[in-house]
């Protein structure tokens, strides 16, 4: 699965936020509405790059109290969008807080339980809809060398490790909050998009060879080590992440994309 660091800035148009109490409900939703939005990473990058089904997105965005992301990185992420899907009837971002789970660190499937408990947003048939889970506590791929930022882990589906990132960033020598989560947040839609070579095919040959799905140019915002901890030293003093390089623009606008 993903870690995470290093990407963006600036603001969306059509975005519409709101904030909800705390929930905890159990949604119930029939199974074969949700299949369409648990599939494999990458494989529906045409669907949320271009406008030819969907004319629109939603983006689910729940937090554990305590843990939410800030409004610039949220503003971020959907400028990020606006720059490289075609969505004519626009993005939205509906934002809500959920009760602590109590089972940090996360495992994988821990992780897919608290969507499957707690998603409420999925496609309809002119609007495609996404996940985006910020964590209370941090996941349980951990090792000594290296910590996990987030996973993209479903078809639109994505995790961030939030207080892994609050406790990596904002103090003297870290990474500017904001800076911290715009990278790990776009980088794993970047994995969900189809980058690289994962779903969204080449242009040019341009994966790592070392790090597969990863882009070669050290630059880039898909290159390895923007997800593995070892690029936080490149976001000290930044005021915004890195951007997607040409080959990784040329994959997204290739399969429908801006």
């Amino acid at each position: 699965m993903k870690k995470i660091i290093t990407l963006l800035l600036v603001f969306g148009f059509l975005v519409s936020c709101s904030k909800e109490d705390t929930t905890e409900t159990t949604i119930n939703i029939p199974a074969n509405i949700k299949l369409a939005n648990q599939k494999n990473t990458g494989s529906s990058s045409n669907d949320l790059l271009s406008d030819v089904t969907f004319k629109s997105m939603v983006i689910e965005l729940v937090y554990v109290e305590g843990f939410e992301p800030t409004q610039g990185s949220i503003n971020n992420f959907v400028n990020f969008l606006n720059n490289r899907t075609f969505k004519p009837n626009g993005i939205t971002v509906e934002k809500r807080a959920i009760a602590s789970p109590g089972n940090s660190p996360y495992t994988n499937q821990e992780i897919i339980d608290i969507e499957d408990a707690n998603r409420t947003k999925y496609n309809t048939e002119s609007q495609i809809a996404v996940w985006a889970f910020f964590a209370n506590g941090e996941s349980a791929s951990n090792t000594n060398s290296g910590v996990v930022l987030g996973t993209a882990y479903r078809n639109t589906s994505f995790v961030i490790y939030q207080e892994t990132i609050q406790d990596l960033s904002n103090s003297a020598f870290e990474p500017n909050r904001t800076v911290l989560e715009t990278t790990v947040i776009t980088h794993e839609f970047g994995h969900i998009l189809g980058l690289t070579n994962l779903g969204a095919a080449m242009v040019v040959n341009h994966e790592d060879t070392e790090h597969a799905k990863h882009c070669n140019v050290e630059s880039c915002l898909m290159y390895w080590a923007a997800e593995s901890g070892s690029g936080l030293d490149n976001l000290i003093g930044a005021n915004s992440a890195p951007q997607l390089d040409a080959q990784c623009i040329a994959d997204l606008q290739a399969n429908g994309g801006k």
